[in-house]
């Protein structure tokens, strides 16, 4: 019997395995990468993009997915993944996507652009893969439905940590902001106090330098309020700097420069007991003048504040308490929040405070190791108690 012919030999071997996409991204890495470049590129903003962090980023990326495709995947892991549960989120373990959506937000990108890059992305893969061998790419559709997965578990990864980015970069710009209010603030107050001590000034002027001077110490507050906000807001804690202090001249101040500010309140002292403690009097002064602030400009009309300091053992008492409408009993629990307004006599005088105070006011307390309750009803009225141990 004559032997086959070579070439009828060569016909009937099996052709070549298909490349497996985890296979075909490794061998063609450079490829996809210079095709995304060239889309990146394309965006607003993408001509001064680092070249060299974008390339470290994408290829990273890559051999992630590559690696994830090669691994066995059970259906519980699939579920997991559809409903994100997968995204990382430990602070400690940053991925590249992480890292590429915070660089993206440094750059000037917006979250459109980002995400078309990581639709470029998927295009680049599934367009080359399919020129390749189009057959092997069609008919291997577990390792596509893994890899769209992958880009979706990305993008969720580097959205969140470019909205992080974004509100860092937002809390830096207020914090200077506030900081640099301070300055001309406290020009207008310094003239506007020296021209109504000095005397000698007549109606309508004294009021108009009355009310300048008024407005001028709400916006300093405000201004003081932003500045604590963003300090919390970018490292959670309040620095404090103890020393001797006497409460019972400290609450004595704050009233006085409440009654500067509020000609027309009436705010009336009770004090008992040893008020000395080791604590941050700048602080707890900014404190206590947010909380009669608030009862002043919440309290009813022509009602006094009455303000209560007491010392027993171990530990010091503040309240300030005012007349008026009562905070609801399902606001109470979160008033201490960020952003959480007291309620008013109105609502525009609402809508004028943005809930800081009240924040600062509990950052403060709690740096101090003690606490800060409210107590508020239509027969008692509203009550905010300091409790300070007087020493840490």
């Amino acid at each position: 019997m004559s032997a086959a012919p070579r070439d009828a030999l060569q016909l009937a071997s099996p052709p070549p395995a298909p490349r497996r996409l985890s296979r075909f991204i490794r061998d063609y890495t450079e490829p996809i990468l210079a095709e995304w470049e060239t889309f990146a590129r394309s965006l607003p903003g993408g001509g001064t993009m680092d070249v060299v962090a974008l390339r470290d980023h994408a290829k990273e990326m890559l051999l992630v997915i590559a690696a994830d495709l090669e691994r066995p995947q059970s259906d519980r892991v699939q579920d997991e993944k559809a409903r994100g549960e997968r995204d990382a989120i430990d602070a400690w373990d940053t991925t590249a996507a992480q890292e590429h959506g915070t660089g993206r937000a440094g750059s000037g990108f917006t979250v459109g652009h980002m995400v078309a890059e990581f639709r470029a992305l998927r295009a680049s893969v599934t367009r080359l893969w399919l020129a390749e061998d189009g057959n092997a790419a069609r008919t291997d559709l577990p390792d596509l439905i893994r890899f769209n997965e992958a880009i979706d578990q990305a993008i969720a990864e580097s959205v969140s940590r470019f909205g992080q980015a974004v509100g860092r970069t937002q809390e830096r710009y207020l914090a200077i902001l506030s900081h640099d209010l301070r300055t001309p603030l406290g020009a207008i107050i310094t003239a506007t106090r020296f021209m109504l001590d000095a005397g000698g000034l007549e109606e309508p002027n004294r009021t108009l330098v009355t009310r300048a001077s008024s407005s001028a110490r709400r916006m300093n507050q405000m201004v003081l309020d932003l500045v604590e906000f963003t300090r919390t807001r970018l490292d959670d804690t309040i620095p404090v700097v103890r020393s001797e202090v006497d409460g019972r001249r400290l609450v004595h101040d704050v009233v006085l420069e409440i009654a500067a500010s509020y000609p027309d309140s009436v705010v009336r002292v009770q004090t008992s007991g040893d008020l000395s403690g080791a604590w941050d009097a700048d602080r707890l002064t900014q404190a206590l003048t947010n909380l009669v602030g608030n009862a002043v400009q919440h309290g009813a009309a022509g009602t006094p504040i009455r303000v209560f300091a007491r010392g027993v053992p171990g530990e010091v008492t503040f309240s300030v308490q005012n007349e008026g409408p009562p905070i609801p009993a399902d606001r109470q629990a979160a008033i201490f929040r960020e952003g959480q307004r007291v309620g008013g006599r109105d609502a525009a005088s609402d809508r004028r405070h943005q809930g800081l105070g009240l924040y600062i006011v509990e950052r403060i307390v709690a740096a101090h190791g003690g606490s800060v309750t409210v107590r508020s009803s239509q027969t008692e009225g509203t009550t905010f108690t300091i409790r300070l141990p007087r020493r840490p």
